[in-house]
């Protein structure tokens, strides 16, 4: 594993877990790489060499390296050969992070490590490990005293304070490459990976018929009374693109129709009803098919309200073009509709299709494929910032009582849909229509316009809030 601790492309910064023994930084190495591969244990001094892991916090990437206990021993013996290990990575790294256990409080030789790194230039953040509970309060306190700012309260058992170390982290690391992202769940995006395609709507919108006319036969049993399909059905199909003559796969998911609550009484019809939310569930893209000869209802808007809610990317599509009375109007009195009655996402697409002639399909899935990219999309913590440094310029938050509300950072933390962690102080006064602004901006200036995103407001904890 190289050692460099440089900034540029594709290299990642190197943070150093510095501490005497038996304080938990193994276990804080896991925690930060996402894996138990330390062997973690009661018994002091387990970890003997450096250990490298590739570690992404809140979308910030770094390699954490986990180093043997600091012991006050002679050089030529084991443990004071371990210590040089250590004083050696201080070398290479851009962050020290010094580890101490909030709950036996400072030592003297925690003492000791402090005024070693004091000596170095490498930027220092104190850890108060194993702070869960009240059992480590007197310790956080303590660490004051080393002269290293403020002690983060953490556990690395547990996971607590992954948000505040974050956020101590940041400015000392500044941009780092992008990264597949910090949910260890998160799978790299691949634009050529199979399309999750799920058509939805009112019974009798057309859906089967649609499906049928994109694979080109009559897969899916139709006709001219409603609620035929019950089962959600998923068909494999591989789409040629006209225009560049790209083949690119998709599973095709037809559901039943979704009339209002109060009408559905058959259990069957509930069941299949229960299905066609399974389904979007398990999309990526979905479609909600209107009828032409019927318009905008508000069973629909509630029906793409249910898509926005479980965080699928949405596509309108108004099937039936072919036989729609007054079309250019029709088209613009539903445009203005879900503009006015999905709030929460501005610019939907919206499409005119013809299940029957054929009529704007291949423009359907180029669209579905498009959006499904920006669903899907990372920006970086480095860009992300430079945006929010603008927006914050621009528009200040308000002082609500004279009080100041502190924002400080902003980051990815998942994609699919995305999401956005805010932090900052005082952020339970941070009102409603200011959030809306973020978001209105993440939209706009970063690609994410017509997908549901997710803004989360994060404070840190205050120590002595207790």
């Amino acid at each position: 594993m190289a050692n460099a601790s440089g900034h540029g492309p594709g290299v990642r910064p190197q943070v150093i877990i510095i501490g005497r023994p038996n304080v938990g930084k193994s276990t804080l190495w896991n925690r930060l790489v996402g894996k138990k591969l330390a062997l973690v244990d009661d018994q002091p001094g387990v970890t003997r060499d450096r250990r490298f892991g590739e570690a992404s916090l809140l979308g910030l990437d770094f390699t954490i390296v986990d180093t043997a206990g600091w012991e006050d021993e002679d050089p030529a013996s084991l443990p004071g050969r371990m210590r040089q290990q250590t004083e050696s990575a201080l070398e290479g790294a851009a962050v020290a992070l010094f580890v101490i256990d909030a709950r036996a409080g400072l030592t003297p030789l925690d003492e000791e490590i402090a005024r070693a790194l004091r000596q170095s230039t490498v930027p220092v953040v104190l850890v108060a490990n194993k702070a869960e509970g009240r059992s480590g309060d007197h310790g956080v306190y303590e660490a004051f005293a080393l002269g290293f700012g403020d002690p983060i309260p953490f556990s690395a058992e547990h996971g607590e304070g992954l948000g505040d170390l974050f956020e101590a982290l940041l400015p000392l690391l500044g941009e780092t490459p992008d990264a597949p992202g910090p949910d260890a769940e998160e799978e790299a995006y691949d634009p050529q990976a199979v399309l999750k395609l799920a058509i939805v709507g009112r019974p009798n919108a057309g859906k089967s018929t649609l499906i049928n006319r994109l694979l080109g036969h009559d897969r899916l049993l139709t006709g001219p009374e409603a609620g035929i399909t019950r089962d959600s059905i998923a068909v494999d199909w591989t789409w040629t693109d006209p225009k560049s003559g790209e083949a690119r796969p998709v599973r095709l998911i037809d559901t039943a129709g979704m009339r209002k609550k109060a009408l559905v009484v058959d259990k069957l019809e509930k069941l299949a009803v229960a299905d066609a939310r399974h389904a979007v569930d398990f999309a990526e893209v979905v479609v909600l098919l209107l009828d032409a000869t019927r318009g905008l209802e508000h069973q629909d808007l509630k029906i793409a309200n249910l898509v926005l809610e479980e965080g699928r990317a949405l596509i309108v599509a108004i099937n039936k073009w072919d036989v729609a009375d007054d079309a250019s109007a029709l088209f613009n009195g539903i445009r203005a509709a879900l503009d006015e009655g999905l709030s929460q996402v501005k610019g939907v697409p919206l499409l005119a299709v013809s299940a029957v002639t054929g009529k704007g399909l291949d423009e359907l899935i180029r669209a579905a494929f498009s959006i499904r990219d920006s669903w899907s999309k990372r920006v970086s913590t480095g860009q992300l910032n430079r945006w929010f440094d603008t927006a914050l310029a621009a528009n200040p938050p308000p002082a609500p009582g004279g009080k100041r509300i502190k924002l400080r950072y902003i980051t990815q933390a998942k994609t699919r849909p995305p999401g956005f962690v805010l932090f900052g102080a005082r952020l339970d006064l941070l009102p409603i229509s200011y959030q809306r602004y973020l978001l209105n901006g993440i939209r706009r200036e970063l690609g994410f316009e017509a997908v549901p995103v997710r803004l989360t407001l994060r404070s840190p904890k205050n120590p002595f809030k207790r």
